[in-house]
């Protein structure tokens, strides 16, 4: 990837996210591209702090129907990035 932000999209921010934020564990949407090393590295460039284990999953898009039309949601990729003990990221605490 070229750039930090092109890899990290948004963070994902469900009630089980916020549970594993608590253990240290943070999940985000990633470019399907995207290796655990180059997610490492922007984790730690944007936020500014000390990434521990990279864990990714690739997600299957749902079925939805719209009327008579049936298709797929694109599918993505998921990352839970575990920090070092002492590392936050301050955006994402308090949800």
């Amino acid at each position: 990837m070229e750039h930090v932000y092109d890899v990290i999209r948004k963070p994902i921010v469900t009630e089980k996210s916020v549970a594993l934020m608590e253990k240290n564990k943070y999940t985000f949407v990633v470019d399907k591209r995207a290796t655990k090393t180059e997610i490492k590295h922007a984790v730690e460039k944007i936020f500014n702090v000390k990434v521990l284990d990279v864990a990714t999953m690739n997600m299957k898009g749902k079925l939805r129907t719209m009327g008579k039309t049936q298709g797929y949601r694109p599918d993505w990729k998921k990352a839970i990035v575990t920090l070092a003990e002492g590392s936050r990221i301050e955006i994402l605490e308090g949800m």
